[in-house]
């Protein structure tokens, strides 16, 4: 746990009004003063299946480095060379003068692999979005959201001059039962997560195209935690499915199996080819630094080259997901590497959290809004380079708090 604490202040003699709700902010201040605020932890290592926090060893079993590459010699050594040929930054847009060589190969590398016929490349995952989405949903247009999508999907709808639609959750008949309604729309998109990153269940997508197609509707998904991990080359949610050609736009982050940061959006030429034109977020915003670019570009070259990478992450996957599921643990409706364990309420999930903590095991705790209510998550994920005995650790410690908590019987004697 991260030993920093703000400190309060209580002697201001004048505030701004607009700063009063943060002083009045005190949930964080509960959490820490309960012992068990877990979150802004401070890691002192790489990001391998074991890491370092206050010079001691953990289980990290709450990254998004599906593949394991954020520590491969090959990708540091991709980004130190970049940093020696191009420097540290681009010093101006992508727009302006910021678009190097290595971003143009990135992106002709990108859409190769994505089987599309173009992508660009932006600072990070949720400028994707929130630029893509707003430029696209103009006025007239209704854009449809399942109510799970990530933040940066919802913001870029409402940046948008459309109007916004929310279906419950993988519901693809409350998505046509609207769409029925809005008899008005001049355009329709519908944009989706293809792996909810919350629970690792996976949008039903050949339903929702068909919906898409019912209503002339473009299909928009987010493959942030899907790209490296679904489909049989690791294409993502739509290869998965085998309807890449049925999916306009298929949007990806660099933070998650591609070891970087930064992200992308593919799809038609003539769409991305407005998109780099219009999106704000990519236009007024400083380009990826080379680094980042070169770090992955080359992650595509290892995921097509090392299938064994995917192999492994699911190998991991099924091993530590039958293994909660056998204590009786409810991992919801996971089919991916992000595996719930749903504990109910908050106060449960921060104990537990803590408790794997100091057990030597990081997971991620997930609390309204993130989820709904009365729904808190322990969060894991796994990657392709731990080993099993590191997971039987892990499951050990889970099941020990568990207990403790009380989502699992006390052992008899």
């Amino acid at each position: 746990m991260s030993k920093i604490a703000p400190a309060a202040r209580t002697d201001m003699v004048h505030t701004a009004r607009i700063f009063e709700k943060c002083y009045r902010y005190e949930d964080a201040d509960r959490v820490r003063k309960a012992g068990v605020y877990t979150f802004f932890r401070v890691i002192e290592s790489a990001q391998d299946p074991e890491v370092v926090l206050d010079g001691r060893r953990m289980i990290m079993l709450g990254s998004n480095n599906y593949l394991g590459l954020t520590n491969d010699p090959r990708v540091k050594e991709a980004a130190i060379d970049a940093i020696r040929r191009y420097g540290s930054g681009c010093a101006g847009s992508r727009f302006l003068n910021g678009t190097l060589d290595l971003h143009v190969a990135l992106e002709d590398r990108l859409a190769r692999f994505m089987r599309k016929e173009a992508a660009v490349v932006f600072a990070t995952g949720f400028q994707v979005n929130l630029g893509a989405i707003a430029c696209l949903v103009g006025k007239g247009d209704y854009v449809y959201l399942d109510k799970q999508d990530h933040a940066c999907i919802l913001d870029g709808a409402r940046l948008s001059f459309g109007e916004v639609r929310r279906f419950r959750h993988n519901d693809p008949s409350d998505l046509q039962r609207q769409m029925r309604t809005d008899t008005f729309a001049r355009g329709r998109f519908i944009v989706v997560d293809g792996v909810f990153s919350m629970e690792g269940d996976i949008a039903p997508l050949p339903q929702i195209v068909s919906v898409a197609r019912e209503f002339d509707a473009g299909v928009m998904v987010d493959d942030a935690h899907g790209i490296g991990v679904l489909g049989r080359t690791g294409r993502g949610t739509a290869e998965h499915f085998g309807l890449e050609d049925e999916v306009d736009l298929i949007m990806g982050t660099f933070s998650k199996s591609m070891a970087s940061v930064g992200g992308f959006v593919a799809g038609d030429a003539t769409v991305i080819d407005y998109v780099k034109h219009r999106a704000r977020t990519l236009i007024f915003s400083a380009a990826p630094p080379p680094a980042s670019v070169a770090a992955a570009l080359a992650t595509v070259e290892i995921m097509e080259r090392e299938p064994e990478r995917r192999e492994s992450l699911w190998a991991n996957t099924r091993f530590f997901a039958e293994g909660l599921r056998s204590m009786g643990l409810d991992t919801g409706d996971s089919q991916t590497p992000v595996v719930p364990v749903v504990v109910g309420q908050d106060g449960t999930a921060l104990r537990m959290v803590q408790r794997l903590h100091e057990e030597g095991v990081f997971v991620n705790c997930v609390l309204s809004p993130a989820t709904p209510p009365g729904r808190a998550l322990i969060r894991t994920s796994l990657m392709a380079t731990h080993t099993r005995e590191q997971l039987t650790r892990a499951l050990e410690a889970v099941e020990k708090v568990a207990r403790e908590v009380g989502l699992i019987e006390p052992a008899r004697v």
